[in-house]
Order: structure tokens, then sequence, then C-alpha cells
């Protein structure tokens, strides 16, 4: 036999849900508040050219280290050479002005660097 919303109402349910749905508002608000107001703040960081440069840093890092430890294993320079052609096109990124241009090349880089290491993982096999 169903509940009967007048036993929910005296059983105290529906407020309770009503406090949780409440609860959840102020919560949302909260952290949307908090969440928006700290990437303003942050967003001068991500733009800032020492973010990108630490960032291409360790690509390079992180290239060499996995693409050359790949040419040593399985004897392929394919795809460190792929890998390094976006990594170049990453670095010629950084001299752009920020912007569209620069966004589309430094995603292009990543994008053949990515193939580089799929390539890598491949042959590896």
């Amino acid at each position: 036999m169903p509940i009967s919303l007048r036993q929910h109402l005296l059983n105290g349910r529906l407020d309770r849900l009503a406090i949780a749905l409440s609860g959840m508002c102020v919560a949302h608000c909260f952290i949307s508040a908090v969440v928006l107001g700290l990437l303003a703040s942050a967003g001068g960081i991500f733009e800032s050219p020492i973010f990108h440069e630490v960032g291409l840093l360790l690509a390079i890092l992180l290239g060499a280290v996995a693409l050359g430890h790949g040419v040593f294993s399985h004897g392929f320079m394919m795809p460190a050479a792929i890998g390094s052609l976006g990594l170049g096109i990453m670095a010629g990124a950084l001299t752009m002005d920020h912007g569209l241009q620069e966004s589309a090349y430094t995603l292009l880089g990543v994008a053949i660097l990515a193939l580089g290491h799929d390539l890598n993982h491949r042959a590896g096999r």
C-alpha cells in the first residue's frame, strides 16, 4: 500500500528532503562563487609566459626520455622523429603572440607529439 503524502508530511520526510535540497543549493552557490573567484585570480597565471615555458620544458624532458627509451628498446626512429616534430611546433608556438594562431599551433604540436608517443608505444609491443 503506497504511503500517502500526509504520512510523508507527518514523518517529516518532505521537510528533510527540502532541507537537503536547500543545503545542496547553498553548497552549489558557494562552491560556484569560490571556484569562479579562484579561476579569475589564477587566470593570469595560465597566460603567463613562464607557465607555457615550463610546460614545454616538461614536455621536452618527458618526450626525450620516453621517445629516446623507445628508440633504444625497439630500434625504430620514426616515433621519435614524429614526436620531435610536435615538440618543435610547440616551441615555435611560444614565439607567437597569444591568440588563435598560437593556440592552433600549440594544439597541432601536442597532437603530433601524442601521435609520436602512440607510435612509440605500439612499436614497443
